[in-house]
């Protein structure tokens, strides 16, 4: 008898063959059996007729690095079909950690990801010092999902260096030394891989560049020599000059190509397109076609969407620092807030008034004023989640249409399905209003989906929906230039990112595989709008997105949720690397 049957599914495996229709069983965690028609018993027997069957999603850029000791759901990655995840990403993490220094550990957090500290401190359950201790800590706990972790280049070098390493000066040649052993270490403990943050946009609380920014070229190989020596792991990296500078950009592809030939390392690291310099990620490609021509593994990170951020009341909004708000904020609650926000009296007062002075102490507290300069840029996503909106839906443009000043009309989107509106921002990916040089992206052999920042930015972005949106989007939806076939759309965020993290016993569907699936029902399968919960610890404030059409996920043979709705099963375990 299987633990679990589910039948007469529309299988699509991962692997990018041709979908079909068949029963799936599972015994012990793994895939027993795959039939036209399996004629056993079943403890739990699934119907998915009309339902696709899908390997889980393997999400491959996350922040859960604190997260992972006070929650085991891990929202909101779990709801939208991620089975693993790999957290540590971009160079920061809270291991190794010197006795002392949990404080500065949480304010470099705070600052690159915009986790709340209030939560981070009240939430984290320390234990540990090294990054062994760190996994053993993690190991203790059960989870929804399956996790991983890179060991992260600040965390390290601070270590190793103390003020020196967290104020970026030079390695010596001790330094270097240490810090490749403690990669090694961690490496052979079971991180897997390595993480380092170079753009200039991640920093700390404080303002200073996370720790490894301007690290020499002897560092980085120092350090990938400790890798290779703990039998390899991936080595990622947030690049400079990624934003806007082409040349310093190109030039970080180049060491990047280097030392991947050098090595014999994968290397992961993300690309966007960016308007100033709109095809420099393909000549990023061109650079990785020449190694991974030749024998290397260069594997850039994409955002399956415009890369940007959410305005709405619940978050960053245009008029955060205006006096009239802060007061009514500071006394009401947030439904009484947003009522008291629709009244035209208080919209004249707010819109008259000047923004008050910014709280240094205070990440993005001033952000007011540069949203109202990218009023320009910025969509009205319509009455349902549009993250591919026209030129008719440019704020400003609606405004024109409408002979309302701008300013004023975007305050009224914002009052929009009683002031739960967002308006969305792409910074990037978005060049000229199309997802177009995404799809070109989506399409590259060597790319991987990721960048959805789960667990981070958790007051701008709800990114962690991306792989739902590349089913729903790139699948279904898309209709302002290709889509992807199914099987594509799921090979891209299962397989391909499985493969490329050395995750060899899941992302397909075959038999022997970890039984990691989803059952989706694609003509139900949608995003809902982001919203507020005051969830964190210390009562800290995320915006959330929740989907419709899972019908099942299914983690180390559990079922974990069912309609999206949590069992309460925590068969997720952390993952080491082999």
């Amino acid at each position: 008898m299987y633990d679990v049957i589910i039948r007469n599914g529309t299988i699509v495996d991962g692997t990018g063959a041709k979908k079909f229709v068949a029963d799936l069983a599972i015994e012990n965690g793994r895939i027993a059996e795959i039939a036209t028609q399996i004629v056993a018993e079943a403890r739990e027997v699934v119907d998915a007729t009309g339902f696709i069957v899908t390997p889980g999603f393997v999400d491959i850029h996350t922040h859960f690095d604190g997260q992972v000791t006070w929650d085991d759901l891990l929202e909101p990655t779990s709801g939208h079909g991620v089975t693993t995840v790999v957290m540590g990403n971009c160079g920061v993490g809270f291991a190794p950690v010197r006795p002392g220094s949990e404080e500065w550990l949480v304010q470099l957090m705070e600052g690159v990801e915009d986790i709340p500290g209030t939560a981070l401190h009240e939430g984290i359950t320390w234990g540990w010092e090294t990054f062994p201790e760190y996994l053993d800590v993690i190991e203790k706990r059960n989870y929804a999902i399956d996790i991983s972790a890179y060991v992260p280049h600040a965390s390290v070098r601070a270590y190793v260096m103390g003020d020196r390493g967290a104020k970026n000066e030079p390695a010596t040649a001790d330094d270097i030394a240490q810090m490749a052993q403690i990669v090694r270490e961690a490496r052979e403990a079971g991180a897997v891989g390595f993480s380092t943050s170079r753009t200039l946009n991640h920093k700390a609380r404080d303002g200073e560049p996370v720790p490894g920014t301007f690290a020499a070229l002897d560092e980085l190989n120092g350090i990938a020599d400790g890798l290779v020596a703990a039998g390899g792991g991936m080595f990622e990296v947030a690049p400079q000059g990624l934003e806007f500078d082409r040349p310093v950009f190109l030039s970080e592809v180049e060491w990047m190509a280097s030392l991947a030939e050098r090595t014999g390392l994968p290397v992961s690291f993300a690309m966007l397109q960016n308007e100033l310099n709109a095809d420099s990620w393909r000549e990023a490609l061109d650079v990785v076609d020449r190694v991974n021509g030749q024998g290397g593994r260069m594997h850039p990170q994409i955002a399956a969407r415009p890369f940007g951020m959410m305005i709405g009341w619940d978050g960053y909004h245009f008029f955060q620092k205006r006096p009239t708000f802060i007061a009514l904020s500071e006394k009401l609650s947030s439904e009484d807030l947003r009522r008291e926000l629709a009244k035209p009296e208080v919209k004249a007062l707010i819109l008259s008034e000047e923004d008050s002075a910014p709280d240094a102490s205070k990440q993005f507290d001033s952000i007011g004023a540069f949203l109202l300069s990218m009023l320009d840029k910025m969509y009205s996503m319509g009455d349902t989640p549009d993250y591919e909106p026209g030129p008719e839906q440019l704020v400003a443009n609606m405004a024109q249409a409408a002979g309302v000043d701008v300013v004023s009309f975007a305050y009224d989107l914002l009052n929009k399905d009683e002031g739960r509106s967002f308006l969305m921002l792409p910074f990037f990916n978005y060049v000229g209003g199309t997802q177009d040089a995404i799809y070109e992206m989506l399409k590259h052999p060597a790319t991987v989906s990721g960048l959805s920042d789960g667990g981070a930015h958790v007051r701008m972005i709800c990114d962690a929906s991306i792989p739902t949106y590349v089913l729903s989007h790139w699948a279904r939806d898309r209709h302002r230039g290709p889509k992807l076939t199914i099987e594509d759309a799921v090979k891209i965020q299962t397989l391909d990112t499985a493969k490329v993290m050395g995750f060899d016993d899941r992302g397909q569907l075959t038999v022997g595989k970890k039984a990691d699936i989803n059952i989706i029902d694609m003509d139900t399968l949608a995003l809902g709008f982001p919203h507020a919960e005051d969830d964190l610890p210390a009562g800290g404030r995320r915006l959330l997105q929740t989907a419709t059409g899972y019908v099942a996920t299914i983690v180390n043979g559990v079922i974990t949720r069912r309609n999206g709705v949590d069992t309460g099963a925590r068969p997720g375990r952390l993952v080491r690397s082999r």
